[in-house]
C-alpha cells in the first residue's frame, strides 16, 4: 500500500496508456530517498503543498509502449486498437520430396480398403447398425454408402450410392356430425320425411405409405447427381352414416361401407443438371409422379402429379425459381389417392415462380407465380367409384364445360421483426366455355387474399388470420367471379383440426351430389369433388377472420386453439341455386383445440387429439338443419402417426 504523499506516476501512466497508442514505456524516476525518522519520533506535519502530486512530464506519451496495454493484462484487447502484427513467414521447402508410392510400404496389398469410416467404427465395436432403429446410424436412412459387395444385382458403380428408405403409418378415427340429407327413393327409417336426417357419423382409415430412393452423390453439402424414388399408399376405410345414399347411389346399399384402395403416389427420377457457382447453385429436372406446393401454405396447387420440372437456385440461394407442367390423374372417390389404372385427365396446370429471400425486408420471402390451368373436360363423362356423376357437376343447365384460367400471384414467408408474417394473393383471369347459369361463355375475373400474423413469446405463439376469396355477384351476366383454386390443401387457421376445413357440407336441395366446400379445404366452391370436379367460378366466395395461439408446454407436448368466425362474401349464386329471395352470409364460429404429442420430441411418433364444434350463423341455418334439431356441430380427430 502506498504512504500518504507518495507518487501516483505509476497510476497515471497506467490510466494514459489506456487511450495511447503504443510505445515503449520509460520506467518511473525513482523516489526521493527521505531522511531517517527517530524511532520514538512523532510523526511531522507536512505542509498541504507537499500532499499534491507532481504533474506527468511532458513528454509521457513517448515514453510509453505500443504493447502496454497487452503487458499490463495478457490477451487483454481494447476496441478498435490492432496492434502491429509480425512480418509474416514463408516457408520454402527447397529439396522436399514427395510422399512414397503405397508400393513402397510392405504389406499394403494384403490390405482391403473399406466404403466408408462408418463401416471401419462399426468393425471396432463402436457402433452397431440396427435396421430397425431410427435414431442412429443407418444404412436405410442414407447415413452410409451402399455395400456393392452385398447386392451385386443392383447395377451401380461407385461408392457414393445411398439408398433411403421411408414408411408411415397412419391411423384416424374421426366421429363427427353434419347434415346429412335423407335418401329419395328409400330412407334408413320409416317416417324420414324432410330433407335432412340424422347428423351422426364416424370414420375409421389406416393408411400405410412405404417409399424408397436411390440416390448417387454427396447429400451433406451439394445436391445429388442422381435420385430414383417410389412411394406407394395403402388406405383401408370404414364409414358409418345414419342415411341412405350418401355413400353409394344405389338405396339398396347399406349405410356403412368398407373399402380399401393402393395409389402411386411419386415415381420420379430428379438428375442433377449442373453447378453455376462454387456453393453449388444448381439447376435440375425431375420427371414423373411428384409432389408440388404452388405457394407456402397450399392454397393454389398442392399435389402429387404427373410432371415435369425444371428447378434451381442462384445468388449463394438467394433466388430459387421452379418450371413445371402437369397432367392431372384421375384419384380414388374414398381415399383421395391417385388412381394410374385410370386414364389421365384431360386437365394440366402450367408453372413459374420466383423465390428471392430477404426482399423486401431482411428475413421476408417474397414468391411471384403465373399459373396456368388449361381444362379441356367438356366431353368428359365421369362417375365416380361410388356411382355418383361428378363431371360435370350437377348444377343448373348440366351440361359440360371447359376453361382456361389464370392465376397471377404474389406470396411472402418470414418474419418483420419479431412479427412472423405469411401472405398469398391471387388474382384469377380467363374464360369458362360454358356457364351452368346461362348456357354461354363467360370471364373469369376473381381474387383471393389470405394474411397469418403471429407473435412469439418464449413457448407461446399468438396468431391472428384473414381470407377473402371474392363470390360471384351476379349469375345470370357473363363474368364468373367467385374464386376457385385448382386443388388446394391449406395449412391455415387450424388446418384439418379445424370444423370447416375437414369437413365436408352437402348442398342439399341446391344441386344433386354438390358440396358446399370440399374436404381439407377452406373454399366455399360447390364443387361436385375436389379431387374428380373441375373448379367453378360460379361460388358465393369465403371470407373468413381467426385468432389462435399455440402453446409449447414441453418439448414433447404442444397445445392449439383456433377461434375462427366465417361467412359467403356474396350468396346470389347460392339464391339462385336454391331458388330463395335471400340467403344471409354468416356461416357461423369455428372454434377448435388440439393436442400434439411427441413422446420422443421427435416425428417419428406423433399423437395427435382434436375436438372443433361449428355454432352455425344465420346463413347456415337458412340453408341446412337436422333431424335432432341440434345448435352445434362437432368433429373429434383421433391420430397416430408412425414415421420411419
Amino acid at each position: 500500500m502506498m504512504m500518504t504523499g507518495g507518487s501516483l506516476w505509476p497510476i497515471i501512466a497506467t490510466l494514459a496508456a489506456q487511450g495511447a497508442p503504443g510505445a515503449d514505456v520509460a520506467p518511473p524516476p525513482p523516489a526521493p530517498e527521505e531522511p531517517p525518522v527517530a524511532e520514538n519520533a512523532a510523526p511531522a506535519e507536512r505542509p498541504a503543498e507537499e500532499l499534491i502530486p507532481p504533474p506527468p512530464p511532458v513528454d509521457w506519451q513517448d515514453r510509453i509502449k505500443d504493447d502496454l496495454v497487452t503487458e499490463i493484462i495478457e490477451g487483454r484487447r481494447r476496441p478498435g486498437y490492432r496492434p502491429d502484427l509480425p512480418d509474416a513467414l514463408s516457408q520454402d521447402n527447397v529439396g522436399a520430396l514427395r510422399p512414397p508410392p503405397p508400393q513402397a510400404f510392405p504389406g499394403m496389398e494384403d490390405q482391403l480398403p473399406i466404403p466408408d469410416r462408418w463401416r471401419l467404427i462399426e468393425t471396432l465395436g463402436v457402433v452397431k447398425e440396427r435396421w430397425f432403429d431410427p435414431y442412429n446410424q443407418n444404412t436405410y436412412k442414407g447415413d452410409r454408402p451402399i455395400d456393392r459387395s452385398k447386392v451385386k444385382w443392383l447395377p451401380i458403380k461407385g461408392d457414393d450410392w445411398f439408398i433411403v428408405a421411408n414408411a408411415v403409418s397412419d391411423t384416424v378415427f374421426e366421429p363427427r356430425t353434419f347434415p346429412i340429407p335423407v335418401g329419395v327413393q328409400t330412407t334408413e327409417r320409416p317416417g324420414s320425411l324432410d330433407v335432412f336426417g340424422k347428423d351422426r357419423s364416424f370414420v375409421f382409415a389406416q393408411t400405410f405409405i412405404a417409399g424408397a430412393a436411390l440416390i448417387k452423390g454427396s447429400t451433406a453439402f451439394k445436391p445429388p447427381d442422381i435420385e430414383y424414388r417410389v412411394t406407394l399408399a395403402y388406405q383401408a376405410n370404414y364409414v358409418d352414416v345414419p342415411e341412405r345414399r350418401v355413400l353409394d347411389v344405389r338405396p339398396s346399399k347399406a349405410s356403412h361401407r368398407y373399402d380399401s384402395f393402393l395409389g402411386l403416389q411419386e415415381l420420379f427420377v430428379d438428375k442433377h443438371l449442373g453447378n453455376t457457382s462454387d456453393r453449388y447453385d444448381f439447376y435440375s429436372v425431375r420427371l414423373g409422379i411428384q409432389p408440388f406446393q404452388s405457394d407456402f401454405r397450399g392454397f393454389l396447387f398442392n399435389d402429387s402429379q404427373l410432371g415435369i420440372r425444371l428447378f434451381g437456385n442462384r445468388d449463394n440461394n438467394r433466388f430459387q425459381y421452379n418450371l413445371a407442367a402437369f397432367w392431372r390423374l384421375e384419384k380414388d372417390t374414398n381415399s383421395g389417392l391417385n388412381d394410374i389404372t385410370q386414364t389421365p385427365r384431360d386437365d394440366f396446370v402450367l408453372t413459374a415462380n420466383l423465390y428471392r429471400q430477404d426482399f423486401p425486408v431482411v428475413g421476408l420471402t417474397s414468391q411471384i407465380s403465373v399459373t396456368y390451368n388449361m381444362n379441356r373436360e367438356k366431353n368428359d363423362v365421369q362417375i365416380d367409384h361410388n356411382g355418383f356423376p361428378v363431371r360435370p357437376a350437377l348444377l343448373g343447365d348440366l351440361r359440360g364445360r371447359e376453361y382456361d384460367v389464370v392465376y397471377l400471384g404474389y406470396s411472402a414467408d418470414g418474419r418483420i421483426g419479431r412479427i412472423n408474417l405469411t401472405a398469398s394473393f391471387y388474382a384469377a383471369l380467363g374464360e369458362d366455355r360454358n356457364s351452368f347459369f346461362t348456357s354461354k361463355p363467360a370471364e373469369i375475373r376473381a381474387g383471393f387474399g389470405a394474411v397469418e400474423l403471429s407473435y412469439d413469446h418464449d413457448w407461446m405463439r399468438f396468431r391472428l388470420s384473414g381470407l377473402y376469396a371474392t363470390g360471384d355477384g351476379d349469375p345470370y351476366n357473363r363474368t364468373e367471379g367467385g374464386f376457385d383454386a385448382i386443388f388446394e390443401n391449406p395449412i391455415f387457421g387450424g388446418a384439418d383440426t379445424s370444423y370447416w376445413i375437414r369437413q365436408t357440407i352437402p348442398f342439399a336441395g341446391g344441386g344433386r351430389v354438390i358440396a358446399i366446400n370440399g374436404r381439407n379445404g377452406i373454399l366455399n366452391s360447390l364443387r361436385s369433388s375436389k379431387e374428380e370436379g373441375q373448379s367453378n367460378f360460379n361460388n358465393p366466395g369465403t371470407v373468413f377472420v381467426g385468432a389462435g395461439a399455440d402453446f409449447d408446454l414441453t418439448p414433447e407436448f404442444r397445445v392449439s386453439t383456433n377461434f375462427n368466425h366465417l361467412w359467403f362474401e356474396n350468396t346470389l349464386s347460392l339464391q339462385a341455386l336454391r331458388v330463395e329471395g335471400s340467403i344471409p352470409k354468416d356461416i357461423g364460429f369455428d372454434l377448435s383445440v388440439a393436442a400434439i404429442w411427441r413422446p420422443k420430441a421427435t416425428q417419428n411418433i406423433v399423437g395427435r387429439l382434436s375436438a372443433a364444434v361449428l355454432l352455425p350463423g344465420k346463413g347456415f341455418k337458412d340453408l341446412f338443419d337436422n333431424k335432432q334439431k341440434n345448435d352445434a356441430y362437432v368433429s373429434i380427430l383421433a391420430n397416430v402417426i408412425l414415421s420411419f
